[in-house]
């Protein structure tokens, strides 16, 4: 047979640069990880709503569980109530029935199979192939989803001004003008960094007059500003202004099921008909990908969502996880002002959610991890939950040690 295997021409992919990697990696005492993808405790472990907790275990033991194959469109009453949570009990689009969820493997799983489905199926009649704006903060790990899928055209659009620490809602409004028409956009909601109901308005508004497709993604309802109904608002303006979309849901980070790979592709088209040929088509896809979604965490979230007790339980369990989080950006940017850390730290709280742009430089955030062994996000986005009261100090007069020293001609 040979010494030589016949995956020789098989390339080797770069690694990328995963912070939790590195911090594994890393034997220093006092390393500090800011890149956590979830939610953390102030005791730096998973946090997980006591709900949950509590329904794992009665699932446990639940004996009338067959543990059989579900349905290729997943737990009706999961997705029902998930796209509910999403778009509004009293959505037109629910009530008419042309609005309707699809369960996933993850959302990241939602989110592959609505890039797969619009490649395949996305037709404008204006351009081809179809041109899809994506953030530039989210280019990596969403582009290379759709990429993948098969769209060739990715543009990144900016509308984080890393000068001015806030939103440059006038150059992403030029980035949609200037689009073709029939181009799909991503779109992130709940917005931490603070896109305003009326400059949503006015995307929205732009978006319609070039005919472009929204693509949603929502990971953290709740989380942002603790309050459910705040955090959809974006989703609801598009819905309730007629547009067709798609919008990727995922559950991890809200109910703690990191594990488990819960995620919703929700679907809002003009008629009922057309919703159910395109979950047809869904459903064929899913049969060559995972075949069957994953139960448990959907039966988790379903029995949460569908009993009012519980659902008032969660909610105040994301409230708790809010307002700690508001606390946390508090504390940061007060301990800055005392340290007299050169620059305006006035974003953090003006920012909300659990991910926050920090305002660093590359410089700054090279020296943050070769001299402090403190890891970010690539795109210089921190979890603000990885802070706590162990390591809030240390963080602090890093930052501050780090923007002083890069200030210096030569740091090294």
């Amino acid at each position: 047979m040979g010494t030589l295997s016949v995956f020789l021409d098989v390339p080797l992919v770069k690694r990328t640069d995963i912070p939790q990697d590195f911090y594994k990696e890393d034997p220093h005492p006092q390393k500090v990880l800011l890149g956590h993808a979830g939610c953390q405790t102030d005791a730096g472990e998973a946090w997980i709503p006591p709900v949950v907790q509590r329904i794992l275990l009665q699932i446990s033991q639940d004996p009338t569980l067959d543990h059989e194959y579900l349905p290729q469109l997943g737990i009706y009453e999961y997705t029902r109530a998930a796209t509910e949570l999403a778009i509004g009990k009293e959505s037109h689009a629910l009530l008419e029935n042309r609005a309707g969820g699809v369960h996933t493997v993850g959302g990241t799983g939602a989110l592959w199979l609505g890039a797969e489905f619009l490649c395949r199926w996305y037709k404008p009649r204006f351009a081809t192939p179809t041109a899809l704006y994506i953030a530039k903060t989210q280019w990596d790990s969403i582009g290379s989803i759709f990429h993948v899928a098969g769209f060739t055209d990715i543009r990144p659009y900016d509308y984080w001004n890393p000068v001015k620490l806030t939103i440059d809602i006038e150059e992403f409004l030029q980035t949609l003008q200037k689009a073709p028409t029939g181009s799909i956009v991503f779109l992130h909601a709940p917005e931490e960094i603070g896109l305003k109901p009326q400059e949503w308005e006015t995307v929205a508004a732009t978006m319609e007059k070039k005919q472009l497709f929204p693509f949603f993604n929502i990971e953290s309802q709740g989380l942002a500003s603790g309050n459910l109904d705040r955090d959809a608002w974006a989703l609801r303006h598009f819905v309730g202004q007629g547009f067709e979309l798609l919008c990727a849901q995922s559950f991890s980070k809200t109910f703690g099921l990191y594990d488990e790979l819960v995620g919703n592709l929700i679907v809002v088209t003009k008629n009922n008909e057309t919703l159910i040929r395109i979950h047809s088509q869904m459903e064929r896809q899913m049969s060559t990908m995972w075949g069957w979604p994953g139960s448990l965490g959907a039966r988790v979230i379903a029995m949460v969502l569908n009993s009012p007790a519980l659902l008032y339980e969660w909610k105040l369990s994301l409230r708790m996880v809010v307002e700690r989080i508001m606390l946390i950006r508090e504390k940061l940017k007060e301990q800055l002002r005392i340290l007299g850390t050169p620059g305006s730290w006035e974003h953090l709280t003006a920012q909300s959610g659990m991910c926050s742009f920090i305002g660093l430089s590359s410089s700054q955030v090279e020296f943050l991890v070769k001299y402090k062994h403190i890891y970010l996000f690539e795109n210089k986005q921190i979890n603000i939950c990885s802070i706590n009261s162990k390591n809030l100090d240390y963080v602090a007069r890093s930052i501050h040690e780090a923007v002083l020293a890069t200030t210096l001609e030569d740091w090294n």
